[in-house]
């Protein structure tokens, strides 16, 4: 059995679109966003999540969430870079 750990889609862009109620960073309803945090939610269902989640994104907004989710997986965190 797979026990591998799902990373949260979270990209820390935390508000939602009043008219579809999905987050404009992980495109989750809050109701998915509970989901995520409950400790018996599998990893089928959130695998799953992720391709609906995908599913809902326009091309830009899939675009960020790639590269952002693709840094957490392999970075653990968010890492920002800063201009200097």
């Amino acid at each position: 059995m797979n026990n591998t750990k799902i990373i949260s889609p979270c990209i820390s862009i935390c508000k939602s679109d009043p008219a579809t109620n999905f987050c404009y960073g992980c495109a989750r309803t809050d109701e998915e966003k509970k989901i995520w945090k409950n400790p018996n939610t599998t990893n089928e269902w959130k695998k799953e999540n992720l391709n609906i989640l995908m599913g809902r994104m326009n091309e830009a907004q899939l675009k960020t969430f790639g590269q952002s989710y693709e840094e957490k997986l392999e970075f653990g965190k968010l890492v920002y870079s800063k201009k200097t």
